[in-house]
């Protein structure tokens, strides 16, 4: 049977009590007292860092405590014991002689939640006792309820981030039914962009989204017509308006959705071909106009393009690149970004050969 199945009577006769006391006479007389208020489960001992060790072994639901004791008093053990336990610190009973407003202080203000002074009856013992174990297992219950529901979140959290994953796995199958030679073109830009951005010093949260979101900067080349898009050699003035369009067109479909995701993959589509000095397409903005997210994503494309072959054009040398960057730094290419990326060169190649065609 569960706790949440229990009545709080059956809980208190299952929780789990722990008497610590120096003299064997007080620990038999609270051990019988115990087991007529009907508690099943209470462990002793005459020694307080004994008590110490059993209460780590078996968590204690509550702690009937002497309060002197040879070599650790009451107050010591508790301040041990709340080191030891920390949030799963049960509450402490101390049962004493000690009847004077100091000791009953510092006890108190050590951590123990009640304090009874010898002579006591016997419902006074079993009622305090039952009063704190019921506070206890309460809010022992809420915490489970809370780490439950907190695990529950989590779970939904990763099965959302695996479903926005599919889909921008999907959509870009998509572009790849059109245009076969990306190969891997867009899973690289969406690692290096990713790196390229915690480069950058941008918050972890964006810098993942953008990992995530830049596959999808050429989405909208599934709408560009075949003798567009797969032509072999150079395009023609009306062909290269055209193929432009593929950034309204990708900012389009993927604008509207209300996931931040896709959001981010809407404005990387439709900024991507802006360049720094103004002269991109298709909105020519200009330097810090153009969102940091299509920066980022320019640089990688025009790196990862032109090191990979394509039926119109050879693959570039890795020095004839990177000289081609430095060359439209701060006109194309954001010039910032652009060294920065020049200056992590190392860890770009990496990931194209970690993920190569």
């Amino acid at each position: 049977m569960t706790n949440s199945a229990m009545t709080m009577e059956e809980q208190q006769r299952h929780a789990h009590i722990l008497v610590v006391d120096d003299l064997p006479a007080n620990v038999e007389l609270l051990l019988g007292m115990l087991e007529l208020a009907g508690f099943e489960n209470v462990s002793s001992t005459t020694d307080p860092f004994e008590g110490l060790a059993m209460a780590e072994r078996q968590l204690p639901d509550l702690v009937l405590l002497d309060y002197r004791m040879p070599g650790l008093d009451g107050p010591g053990f508790i301040g041990r014991l709340r080191s030891l336990l920390d949030a799963d610190m049960p509450p402490v009973l101390v049962v004493t002689a000690q009847n004077d407003d100091a000791s009953r202080r510092r006890a108190l203000e050590a951590g123990a939640r009640d304090y009874v002074t010898k002579p006591y009856a016997f419902w006074e013992l079993e009622a305090r006792s039952r009063n704190l174990l019921e506070l206890h297992l309460l809010n022992k219950a809420q915490r489970q309820q809370t780490e439950l529901l907190e695990r529950l979140v989590k779970q939904r959290t990763a099965e959302l981030e695996r479903t926005r994953a599919e889909i921008i796995t999907r959509l870009c199958s998509a572009g790849e039914f059109r245009d076969e030679d990306t190969g891997q073109h867009v899973t690289r830009i969406g690692r290096m962009a990713g790196l390229l951005a915690s480069l950058a010093k941008l918050p972890p949260p964006l810098s993942a989204k953008i990992a995530s979101a830049a596959p999808l900067h050429d989405i909208g080349k599934i709408g560009i017509p075949d003798r567009v898009l797969l032509k072999p050699g150079k395009l023609d003035e009306d062909e290269w308006a055209i193929m432009k369009g593929h950034a309204r067109i990708g900012q389009q479909l993927l604008a509207g959705s209300g996931l931040p995701l896709l959001d981010l993959a809407s404005e990387i589509a439709g900024t991507h071909h802006e360049r720094w000095d103004g002269s991109g397409y298709p909105n020519g903005l200009a330097g810090t106009d153009i969102p940091v997210s299509g920066r980022i994503v320019a640089i990688c494309d025009v790196f990862d393009a032109l090191l990979s072959p394509r039926p119109y054009k050879r693959a570039w040398a890795v020095d004839d690149v990177v000289t081609y960057m430095r060359e439209i730094a701060g006109a194309h290419l954001d010039p910032d970004l652009t060294r920065l990326f020049i200056d992590n060169l190392d860890r770009m190649l990496a990931i194209r050969a970690e993920l190569a065609d």
